[in-house]
């Protein structure tokens, strides 16, 4: 007979990183391992305003959308315990991550620019990429983000060999580490 541990999730996971980071498949995979809700900031937004946030950045504006990225963002760290993958640009307000180090943790799934770029080259559905240098555009981004990710509670390292479900291994064995964050029981 197998023993298997159980999890007690104390504050929800935020995570964040770079778009082709894997903050959707790593997150959905860890809140399966840790049985725990998934939520997506993104999702969240579009259900809230019932459009694309590409329809609310194009009627309303980015501010507009950061701010209700703030609102959600904070009403799902008050009323949820479980894994939240955040936007891409949802780390880079202050207020953003003064609440998640305040009502959760936020990791970092840290990705380096070629593997970012393997991931999102050949996916139409990143508006940010949309320009006339793709590459250029995600390096730029990349060197402009990295000092704010690096503000993140914790980092965890992604390697193109790993599988998602060896990804989120790691994030939650970072967690462990945490004994504020999550704990495992027999």
């Amino acid at each position: 007979m197998t023993t298997e541990n159980t999890w007690k999730l104390k504050k929800t996971v935020v995570l964040v990183g770079m778009m082709g980071a894997g903050k959707t498949a790593v997150g959905k995979a860890l809140a399966t391992m840790l049985d725990v809700p998934f939520l997506d900031s993104d999702v969240e937004i579009e259900a809230a305003a019932n459009m694309s946030i590409k329809e609310i950045f194009e009627r309303d504006g980015e501010a507009f959308f950061r701010d209700r990225e703030s609102e959600v963002i904070e009403r799902l760290l008050d009323n949820e315990r479980g894994i939240l993958s955040a936007g891409g640009g949802a780390f880079l307000s202050e207020r953003n991550r003064e609440m998640i180090h305040k009502k959760g943790v936020a990791v970092w799934l840290k990705a380096d620019l070629e593997l970012l770029w393997n991931r999102v080259k050949h996916k139409d559905t990143r508006p940010l990429l949309r320009t006339a240098d793709p590459y250029v555009t995600l390096k730029s981004l990349y060197e402009a983000r990295l000092p704010l990710y690096q503000k993140a509670d914790l980092a965890v390292e992604a390697c193109a060999n790993f599988s998602i479900e060896t990804m989120a291994g790691h994030v939650r064995d970072a967690l462990l580490s945490r004994k504020d964050v999550l704990e495992a029981s027999l």
